[in-house]
């Protein structure tokens, strides 16, 4: 995948170069490669296989196929390494333990031993007030409602890559992120991710929200069964027809203010 993001100028580096990633029968074979500050989105029904492709690209996950990360096979990065070159965020936990939320965030922290406490400071201000979280920081997790966790989840997550913490970051793999989340933090988040891909951290994640992906992703890839439908732009891929095969239900595409809009029925 290498077309030009909708919201930086191009930096043209590879961060990941995929050739037949598989872990049959979750998924199967598939290639792509993404570039610095792209957006991917993975798209398709529950059990296509997208937390499959991102447990793997994570390098935390053995399969098939090569991943190379910047032109070197990810198995020969140890785990320190990849702390600092990329963020896994999976699908929602919680921990059993109990840790206030700025202490929580501060692990995000743990790999990047060259931090200025000064930048700490100033991206977790800037993090803190684009998801809304910046009253929660005395809290401890485990109060937390669900949309408020996921919320503390993703910020640590962007700390962790944060250019100006940690020069080496270059990826951010995110399951589901939107998870839990009420349609004014949805739209934050969004806006944060555009603001990662901004200063050249390429992000890859799976999502359902289709409407979302049509507006905010450079490229999809969709999945069905394990198979790669189709990967390409929103546009040429997310086409009535592929969709309506897809998810085996009614699609309609609509404008309305200049943007394209799906909708769904039975």
């Amino acid at each position: 995948m290498t077309s030009q993001s909708k919201y930086q100028k191009k930096d043209e580096r590879v961060i990941l170069e995929v050739k037949n990633l598989a872990m049959p029968p979750r998924l199967l074979p598939v290639s792509f490669s993404i570039d610095a500050g792209e957006i991917v989105h993975l798209i398709g029904p529950n059990g296509s296989g997208k937390s499959t492709a991102l447990s793997m690209l994570s390098g935390l996950f053995d399969g098939d196929g090569e991943i190379n990360l910047l032109g070197k096979p990810i198995a020969d990065y140890d785990l320190q390494m990849l702390a600092r070159m990329r963020c896994y965020l999976a699908q929602q936990d919680r921990p059993a333990f109990s840790v206030g939320v700025y202490h929580y965030l501060s692990l995000a922290l743990s790999a990047l031993t060259e931090a200025v406490p000064e930048k700490i400071q100033e991206a977790l201000d800037e993090v803190c007030q684009a998801l809304n979280i910046a009253d929660k920081l005395t809290r401890n997790i485990q109060q937390l409602s669900g949309g408020e966790w996921q919320r503390v989840r993703l910020a640590a997550a962007c700390l962790q890559v944060w250019p100006t913490l940690n020069p080496e970051a270059k990826l951010l793999l995110l399951d589901e992120p939107a998870a839990a989340l009420d349609i004014g933090q949805e739209a934050a988040m969004y806006k944060l991710i555009r603001m990662m891909a901004g200063k050249g951290i390429a992000v890859v994640m799976a999502n359902h929200d289709l409407n979302r992906s049509l507006r905010e992703a450079d490229k999809v890839m969709l999945l069905k069964n394990g198979s790669c439908v189709a990967k390409g732009a929103p546009d040429d891929v997310m086409t009535v027809e592929r969709l309506e095969q897809t998810f085996v239900t009614r699609v309609q595409r609509v404008e309305h203010d200049g943007k394209s809009c799906l909708i769904f029925s039975d």
